[in-house]
């Protein structure tokens, strides 16, 4: 029987070296999407079907377009800076991937967990 590591899988593991960001994602009804990973890219195809292991949300809802995206220092700052993304209102939301307001956002998602 095989094991399966997660060693090498930085999303499985705590992955202080990765780089982790947070990203917003319109997916074809309209909706918003936000999460985190180490490569958006890659999380980005996931979501579109064209590799496994995107979210049953965007199943649904494809294809799904990236609106914004940040770097976060950890994993726990890419958590953070999520859960305050989520807490924002649509219009506020847009407001930040369109770049038009996102130095008055900036405080609300945790300007200082942003930080590479």
């Amino acid at each position: 029987m095989t094991e399966y590591s997660t060693h090498n899988d930085p999303e499985k593991c705590s992955g202080a070296s990765a780089s982790w960001w947070v990203y917003l994602l319109r997916c074809a009804d309209g909706t918003l999407y936000t999460g985190v990973t180490v490569d958006v890219s890659r999380r980005l195809r996931q979501h579109n079907g064209e590799l496994v292991g995107g979210a049953r949300y965007t199943r649904s809802r494809r294809p799904v377009t990236l609106l914004w995206e940040q770097p976060a220092v950890n994993r726990s700052a890419a958590q953070i800076m999520e859960a305050r993304l989520r807490r924002l209102n649509r219009e506020q939301k847009l407001a930040l991937a369109l770049g038009s307001s996102s130095r008055q956002l900036d405080g609300e998602l945790g300007g200082d967990h942003a930080s590479v």
